[in-house]
């Protein structure tokens, strides 16, 4: 039989690549064993670890898990996800900064399965998805997985702020091929960079939408991803920017994705929501039905103990308080490592993107994959993007994040 024969549809035929950021932590972990970690710098890994290396976890998340009844941890859950959470979902993603309108949420695995949901559900096929030129790589997976493709903007402009004239020309182009566009927007704590929209900058963007939307023809979709908004300052003044979603144009759905990954440390429980907001009842209902629809035939339900452990934590306002203290708590930790790599950075000269906060921060270079390949050689390990290499301040201690833009400098100089 041909080496070439395959079994595969067409459709699924995809090139056979190893994921770049699992392959990169499975090289790190070799260092380590052969090396030891006080020796290897493995900034691979996008969750927070203490400064050996150890999953970090907020206990009293994992103390409400483990002292569950069994039935809330071995039940279905609902299609939608139980009533109680989709209600408490709204609170944890919004807090005090609701907006106004229509919201409905359906529960998801993750950012992903809202991003899997909003792209199948609201683009066609053969449609072009909008992001910035940096963004996360799943992105481009789960849009050609689904028949779609990603097209970029210049994410900075020349001053390293948000380029709204990049933003609002390529919407420009997009809505002249297209009679919908689902725009995919990652702030605050983007990942890779750790940009964060500032308000003023928000307003631009929303402003944008409405005068596309003044043609009814067209449908626009913003998705804003916040998976790392729980660690992008002040609760409340990292969400103002949400109130700007109530009370736009009927034809401007604003889908809202919530994750308990990075917030609540349940990486592996795959819980999360997507939220809509929109000024037409009818609409919300639409997306309530089109979401269960897209539940069942996909996974089908999800988490229920991850669901139930959101819910005690905001029926109870003493296990809120303790969630949001150890919370603030790693997140002092990943502001001090952060800042010891900025800081280290502008002394030295090292071209950083521009970091506010979040998990990662970037470093814009040439042959991305050379220079990641020269680190290796003294043991650190980045995660190389198109245009730079990822380093993850959220699982590198302070002293290493200090030592580490020195490293990277020279090998981008290097190569």
């Amino acid at each position: 039989m041909s080496e070439n024969f395959s079994m595969v549809a067409p459709h699924s035929k995809r090139p056979v690549n190893e994921d770049k950021i699992f392959a990169a932590s499975r090289q790190a972990k070799e260092a380590i064993e052969k090396h030891g970690f006080e020796n290897v710098i493995n900034s691979t890994v996008g969750a927070l670890l203490d400064d050996n290396g150890k999953l970090l976890v907020l206990p009293t998340v994992i103390k409400i898990l483990k002292n569950l009844p069994p039935e809330e941890i071995a039940a279905y859950a609902p299609i939608a996800g139980l009533p109680e959470y989709l209600e408490t979902v709204k609170t944890a993603a919004f807090r005090e900064c609701m907006p106004e309108g229509y919201i409905e949420a359906i529960a998801t695995p993750g950012g992903s399965g809202a991003i899997r949901h909003t792209i199948w559900n609201y683009s066609e096929m053969g449609d072009y998805i909008l992001t910035s030129d940096w963004y996360w790589g799943p992105y481009k997976t789960i849009a050609e997985e689904h028949g779609r493709k990603i097209t970029t903007y210049t994410f900075f402009d020349k001053n390293k702020n948000f380029n709204i004239k990049s933003f609002r020309e390529k919407l420009n182009q997009l809505l002249k091929i297209q009679n919908r566009v689902v725009i995919l927007l990652n702030s605050p704590a983007h990942n890779p960079t750790g940009f964060s929209l500032e308000i003023s900058e928000w307003e631009e963007v929303i402003n944008t939408l409405k005068n596309f939307a003044k043609n009814k023809d067209k449908k626009i979709i913003l998705f804003s991803d916040i998976a790392y908004i729980d660690f992008a300052g002040e609760k409340n003044k990292s969400r103002q920017f949400m109130k700007l979603f109530g009370n736009l144009p009927e034809n401007i759905l604003t889908i809202v994705s919530f994750s308990m990954s990075k917030g609540y440390t349940l990486y592996g429980m795959r819980s999360g929501a997507m939220i809509c907001i929109t000024s037409n009842k009818s609409i919300a209902e639409e997306f309530k039905n089109v979401g269960q629809f897209s539940n069942r035939g996909v996974w089908s339900n999800g988490t229920r103990s991850a669901m139930k452990i959101l819910a005690e934590i905001f029926k109870n306002s003493e296990l809120l308080s303790k969630v949001e203290i150890e919370r603030n708590a790693l997140k002092k930790m990943l502001n001090e490592r952060a800042q010891s790599f900025v800081n280290e950075a502008k002394k030295i000269g090292l071209d950083i993107c521009p970091y506010k906060s979040g998990f990662f921060i970037t470093i814009p270079c040439n042959n991305p994959e050379l220079v990641s390949e020269k680190l290796k050689k003294d043991n650190i390990f980045v995660v190389p993007l198109q245009k730079g290499i990822r380093f993850a301040v959220c699982s590198v201690s302070k002293e290493k994040c200090l030592k580490a833009p020195l490293k990277l400098l020279n090998a981008i100089k290097n190569i």
